[in-house]
């Protein structure tokens, strides 16, 4: 596995459109390389996922999985680590929520964004077998952020009130702790 470099916003592969992967090459020893790394580095990162486009390789693939022990997010429900591959998202209700973001490619910047809160995802595993299962809740946010990279658009595009822009710093010292109880109804609302 090797740690890859993850692109910042301005580059102009975070606007590529990714592509469709196919069975054979998900199985080929390149493609299983890719994904270790991908996971490898959201990992050593601290994220709680990472498309392949972030690390320069405009595959549909991305890598989601927030642990007990992420400093960043101590307040999300756990995720296993999931990949998916050429994943598609299908709201399952109108029913939304403010989504407080950063990026791994958007360095010290975080943001609200509406998402949807309960979701459909139809994706392969890094194997080819068929996934098909509901994300919930903030759990949603991080299925659309992730997905949102697959198609070239960056949560700063999606930011409707700039005023609710804030570095890292900032976020920690003025608005984590109200996020982090809102995030605790969300949660206790739709579940993951």
């Amino acid at each position: 596995m090797t740690l890859r470099k993850i692109a910042q916003i301005g580059h102009p592969v975070l606007r590529t459109r990714a592509r469709e992967v196919s069975r054979e090459e998900l199985a080929s020893p390149e493609v299983q390389r890719l994904v270790d790394d991908l996971v490898e580095t959201m990992r050593d990162a601290n994220g709680a996922g990472l498309a392949a486009i972030q690390i320069h390789e405009p595959l549909r693939i991305v890598a989601i999985e927030i642990s007990g022990d992420n400093p960043r997010y101590p307040y999300r429900p756990k995720i296993p680590l999931t990949i998916l591959v050429n994943p598609v998202l299908e709201a399952l209700s109108e029913d939304t929520f403010d989504h407080d973001e950063g990026c791994l490619s958007v360095p010290n910047l975080r943001g609200r964004v509406e998402r949807h809160a309960r979701l459909r995802v139809r994706a392969w595993d890094r194997h080819g077998h068929a996934l098909d299962f509901e994300a919930h809740g903030v759990s949603a946010g991080v299925y659309q952020h992730e997905v949102d990279h697959l198609d070239g658009v960056v949560f700063v595009d999606r930011v409707a009130d700039p005023r609710t822009f804030s570095t890292w710093d900032n976020y920690e010292r003025h608005h984590r702790d109200a996020f982090v109880a809102y995030a605790k109804e969300i949660v206790a609302r739709y579940g993951g």
